[in-house]
């Protein structure tokens, strides 16, 4: 299978380790894994904000760099549900008909979790990780993506793991995007709401499919020194007893 690593400008500029986690874990599982150079942003911000002229560009740079992949992989379900969700709406809006023709063939994109329960058909990845873990599912992979229970099934199967159930997981995090810059005090609130809970389950990690939300959330846990790291789903499965952990 020929596989694209979308990883993202917020990943590629700050968390470039989860884009590595990602190709160390698809290689484990025999894949080949291609970065294609073309990729810059996919326009999530600007369509966020109202920007969606200002986001034709993007998309179409976006399909273009992606065209011919068997299945392109992202650890990112916000960016995700930009391109599968919102470049349908940005080309009705525009009336862009070129990009709205594109879209509507659809590229075979995954959140992770998603490529390696549902495409690749498993669970258990051989991942190796003893620490107690808890994860937050957050409002683009829950209620944009509806990944389910993909991501605890993957958690579950890891060697060593212990799960911890986080209370109100379901509650955003507070993030949210440009939301957060805009509206920064009630952001930080409901964050700290977070880290609360988070703390609480006595977990060492806390674990998330967005590396936006673990940064706002682990940010918060930091300045509390509440001694909790914050990882990516991805981190945890590329660990493994031969290569070691996260």
């Amino acid at each position: 299978m020929r596989v694209a690593l979308f990883v993202t400008c917020f990943n590629d500029a700050l968390y470039p380790r989860t884009g590595k986690a990602i190709v160390q874990l698809l290689e484990r599982l025999g894949h080949t894994v291609e970065f294609p150079m073309a990729q810059t942003c996919c326009g999530q911000m600007h369509v966020n904000t109202g920007y969606y002229r200002e986001a034709v560009p993007l998309a179409h740079r976006w399909i273009d760099a992606f065209a011919g992949y068997d299945a392109i992989v992202s650890p990112s379900p916000s960016c995700v549900g930009t391109v599968r969700e919102s470049y349908p709406r940005i080309a009705a809006r525009t009336r862009d008909a070129g990009l709205a023709r594109s879209a509507a063939a659809g590229p075979h994109l995954y959140e992770l979790s998603e490529f390696l329960v549902d495409v690749l058909g498993v669970d258990d990845v051989g991942a190796y990780f003893p620490h107690r873990v808890t994860y937050h599912p957050t409002c683009h992979s829950l209620r944009g993506l509806h990944v389910g229970d993909r991501p605890y099934r993957l958690l579950r199967a890891v060697k060593g793991l212990t799960l911890m159930d986080l209370p109100a997981a379901e509650e955003c995090c507070g993030f949210g995007g440009t939301f957060a810059m805009k509206n920064a005090e009630v952001s930080v609130a409901i964050g700290a709401d977070k880290a609360r809970h988070a703390r609480g389950t006595g977990a060492e990690v806390l674990c998330a499919l967005d590396n936006s939300c673990l940064a706002h959330v682990g940010g918060i846990l930091s300045r509390q020194r509440s001694g909790m790291r914050v990882l990516h789903l991805a981190e945890i499965l590329a660990g493994s007893e031969e290569g070691g952990t996260a």
